[in-house]
């Protein structure tokens, strides 16, 4: 049996995340990936604090997103995380849906890395906690 490492959140694009245009802004997008991260994280126990907790931090260190076509004011999005990457550092990949139509409007993908909090000093190798969490082996 394989772990599922993927999580679905959904949101809706309020007034203050839309542009000129009448569209949603592009920089909004990434707080959508954050929601959907974090929410993901969540799910095997291992949030920000508890990251904090074990010792180590994992700064975002490249960030990469293609937008398909443009999200609206009010338009509900399903926003899928997915980890596909843990041994030397931590890859997620998003897709981002129109939730009524499953219509994709944008496909992301964030890589991390674990940082000793202590030394500050970034690991080449995922900590064991990672593994753990995640029911995964390196």
């Amino acid at each position: 049996m394989t772990t599922d490492l993927s999580h679905e959140v959904e949101v809706v694009p309020a007034f203050y995340d839309i542009d000129p245009m009448e569209i949603v802004w592009h920089g909004h997008y990434v707080k959508y990936l954050e929601v959907a991260r974090t929410a993901l994280l969540a799910k095997f126990g291992y949030d920000y604090p508890r990251m904090r907790a074990s010792g180590y931090g994992w700064p975002i260190v490249d960030m990469r997103l293609k937008y398909v076509r443009p999200a609206e004011l009010g338009q509900r999005l399903t926003v899928r995380a997915e980890i596909v990457e843990w041994e030397n550092r931590l890859r997620i990949e998003y897709l981002i849906r129109d939730t009524a139509s499953g219509s994709k409007l944008t496909q992301a993908s964030t890589i991390q890395v674990a940082v000793d909090m202590r030394t500050r000093e970034m690991q080449f190798v995922c900590p064991p906690v990672l593994w753990e969490r995640l029911g995964v082996k390196p």
